[in-house]
């Protein structure tokens, strides 16, 4: 049988349909269509875009311009939220999110000593006596310098019964007259000196010092980031050691104002001398009623008596070593402070 092929000489099969379309409606053979190809043109949308908004914008200029408005506020948040949360992250990049970079990373409460005296002795034979103290006048009364050591002795105590506290002695130095000496490292020799009480060795490795602090403010604030500092983390619970009188300022004025929660902080306080306590009161009324105008310390009377008691010009290095709470530091407002905290 002979195979004729179709068309040209071609010895290919014929294909139907290949090359027309028949058209039911006038019987004819007809060219198919090439598709059209659809290039991406970046351009020439940009300026359909910009013709489509001139002509709204026209139409509805302060719907337009409202509207632009908020959409550049909007990118404008977004910048700056992920600014703040890049710088964050170089923050923790800078202190390191290894463990091993945390002395005390198994450490997770924080028993804080507020000092109040700088030991200025050359020997630690007689701590309990005025003499080896620098006091001012209002503190020069017998037995006070017992009461320091009674502070030492508690704050030694409560760590020794926690094994997953650390001990901070937290206080700057104060005095110009008692030499560049700061009261924590004070409080931490008579520790020594004492054989913390009988608890050396349960205590003395997870006992240090903060000493940058000039008020009770600072005592706290700047205790939580000492012991950010040392263990990458902040305290579950805190207890703080100083004068009875003293407890409400401590509890519910510091306290609330750095939002820290009321069931985990705890307040240990000793008495004050027989001589001393009446005045010790009135004053305290006074310096409380401050702080409940002034909660941060940062203007009129309270900063004066911080600037007061920084006779060497220390460099304060908070909140370099706690940036999670950089906002607290900077705020200055005599209403609470509205910030996210890493324990509230």
């Amino acid at each position: 049988m002979i195979n004729y092929p179709f068309g040209s000489d071609s010895p290919k099969s014929f294909h139907a349909h290949q090359r027309f379309e028949f058209d039911l409606e006038s019987g004819t053979l007809k060219r198919p269509r090439k598709p059209q190809n659809s290039p991406f043109h970046p351009i020439k949308m940009l300026k359909s875009f910009r013709n489509r908004v001139q002509y709204y914008y026209k139409l509805h200029p302060i719907m337009i311009s409202f509207i632009a408005l908020s959409f550049g506020f909007t990118v404008l948040v977004i910048i700056l939220v992920y600014k703040r949360y890049f710088h964050l992250m170089s923050n923790y990049r800078e202190f390191g999110t290894n463990s091993d970079n945390y002395p005390f990373v198994d450490l997770r409460n924080l028993v804080m000593v507020a000092t109040h005296s700088v030991y200025t002795s050359t020997s630690c034979e007689e701590v309990d006596k005025e003499d080896s103290w620098f006091l001012l006048p209002y503190q020069k009364h017998p037995g006070q310098a017992a009461t320091f050591v009674e502070h030492i002795r508690g704050g030694v105590e409560i760590a020794a019964k926690d094994d997953e506290a650390l001990l901070l002695f937290s206080g700057g130095e104060t005095r110009k007259e008692a030499g560049p000496r700061s009261e924590a490292q004070s409080y931490w020799l008579v520790a020594e000196s004492q054989g913390w009480f009988g608890n050396q060795e349960k205590v003395r490795g997870r006992a240090l010092t903060e000493e940058h602090a000039r008020d009770s403010f600072e005592n706290l604030i700047f205790s939580l980031c000492r012991f950010r500092e040392l263990t990458g983390k902040y305290p579950h619970n805190i207890t703080v050691v100083g004068y009875d009188f003293k407890e409400d300022r401590f509890v519910n004025l510091h306290r609330t104002a750095i939002n820290f929660p009321a069931t985990r902080f705890f307040y240990l306080g000793t008495p004050a001398t027989l001589t001393s306590r009446e005045a010790a009161l009135k004053g305290e009324s006074m310096v409380r009623a401050q702080f409940q105008v002034d909660p941060y310390g940062c203007v009129g009377s309270l900063r004066h008596k911080k600037l007061g008691r920084d006779p060497f010009h220390r460099t304060i290095p908070y909140p370099h070593g706690c940036p999670e709470i950089k906002g607290l530091f900077g705020y200055c407002q005599s209403g609470p402070y509205r910030g996210s905290l890493p324990w509230a």
